[in-house]
């Protein structure tokens, strides 16, 4: 039996059934762009640990930070004993991030508690309920943040009734036939039927929607939402989760909207794979909660604080920023190659930066999408050695979430890859 079979058969006699896995591939080493299984077989990660791995995998600079917080203090709690590295990474975000006016950073541990936190922030500013979140967009998997997720399979079934006072419009999409229009009219049917704008809270949006589909919003749909928020009293949460740090081009995807978010969360790639999250937002909304209102055990963590400046680190003297606009460019052109080929069946290819993906449909559809074929293209890459992920409403998108650090022969082995598994299973 081979490692990978014998870690599978101990994987299902000892973990809950709920957690799922892509692959049934077991990690054991990994640097910048490759990841090696229990079988010593070599992968090239278009995963990046759902986007955590910007920087790569073990970028020695990150680790240098990390190796020299563990000679030095690994736990404390903020709350209890500070530490300056915690400090350092708030300043950092504070000065970095679109902010309007002076900014104030939280640290926790999980995307969803940065959504989370962001929701208890946003209530305790405005001393309202409400908030309006959008189909197709993830923002966790906990209790408050489930109800906030726009989409059913596989994350909600079973788990309501779900908290009250949240609502969804349709996230626009015009490939599927959603415009802006469209998503305006039912935020006004909302205000209309459901929830007054003097109850409303917050709008939380995904600048770039990730498991969605990797759909960017429409700069007029931003500008209208920052419109509404100014006209109402409600705040603006742009989720930047899986967009932030690097991955669309810029550190935060709202960097490429002419308004500005009160609150953005922040995780995945903030750390280089040290499990560390936070909000960032006006100084005068962020210190609305009392004291003790917010924090936890784990939050800022000062081993995964050291990471996350290490990360900043390489973002400032690596380019990573431009890499990151270079290499969208690169996979688009290069998967628009591809599209050309209609037996593919390859639907709408989009990015901003290297946040990356298209969509697969059946061959001769204008854009009927075919889930079953991107569920058959990320097996056989697999098999080639290529780790891919789906995603998307309908299940159809490929999402490509590549180190941007990855080396360019290695990045052309990758498309390779990707051609002859779509060929194959086109075949």
């Amino acid at each position: 039996m081979s490692q990978n079979a014998d870690l599978q058969k101990r994987r299902v006699d000892a973990v809950a059934r709920g957690v799922g896995n892509a692959t049934q591939l077991f990690a054991v080493k990994a640097l910048n762009a490759e990841i090696w299984d229990a079988d010593g077989k070599r992968y090239i990660d278009f995963a990046g640990g759902i986007g955590v791995m910007n920087t790569g995998h073990r970028h020695p600079k990150v680790m240098a930070r990390i190796q020299q917080q563990l000679d030095a203090v690994v736990h404390s709690c903020f709350q209890v004993m500070p530490y300056e590295p915690y400090i350092e990474l708030a300043e950092q975000l504070n000065k970095r991030a679109p902010i309007d006016g002076k900014a104030k950073t939280l640290f926790i541990t999980t995307g969803a508690e940065a959504v989370e936190n962001a929701v208890k922030i946003a209530r305790a500013y405005t001393k309202r309920p409400g908030v309006i979140a959008f189909g197709g967009g993830y923002h966790g998997r906990t209790l408050l943040t489930l109800g906030l997720t726009g989409k059913i399979a596989p994350y909600k079934i079973g788990f309501g009734p779900f908290p009250a006072d949240i609502f969804h419009a349709r996230f626009p999409h015009a490939y599927h036939g959603v415009s802006v229009a469209d998503t305006l009219q039912d935020i006004a049917d909302l205000f209309k039927y459901d929830i007054e704008p003097s109850r409303v809270a917050a709008f939380i949006i995904e600048p770039v929607i990730g498991e969605g589909g990797f759909v960017p919003t429409p700069p007029e749909l931003m500008r209208a939402l920052r419109a509404l928020c100014d006209e109402h009293g409600i705040l603006l949460i742009a989720d930047e989760v899986q967009s932030g740090f690097a991955r669309t081009g810029k550190l935060f995807a709202m960097e490429h909207y002419d308004v500005k978010a009160d609150l953005i969360t922040t995780a995945k790639s903030l750390a280089g794979g040290m499990p560390l999250s936070g909000v960032v937002g006006r100084a005068e909304v962020i210190d609305a909660p009392a004291a003790g209102g917010l924090g936890g055990t784990y939050g800022g963590n000062p081993v995964a604080c050291a990471a996350a400046l290490g990360v900043l680190e390489v973002i400032d003297s690596e380019n990573i920023l431009a890499r990151s606009t270079a290499l969208g460019e690169t996979l688009a052109a290069r998967v628009g190659r591809l599209a050309e080929d209609s037996t593919l069946g390859i639907g709408e290819v989009r990015h901003l930066g290297a946040m990356f993906a298209f969509e697969l449909i059946q061959p001769g559809s204008q854009n009927t999408p075919d889930a079953d074929a991107a569920k058959a293209l990320t097996a056989k890459a697999a098999e080639l050695g290529l780790i891919l992920l789906s995603c998307g409403v309908y299940g159809n998108s490929i999402r490509v979430l590549v180190p941007i650090t990855v080396e360019d022969a290695i990045l052309d082995e990758a498309m390779a890859i990707l051609e002859a598994a779509l060929r194959a299973v086109r075949s």
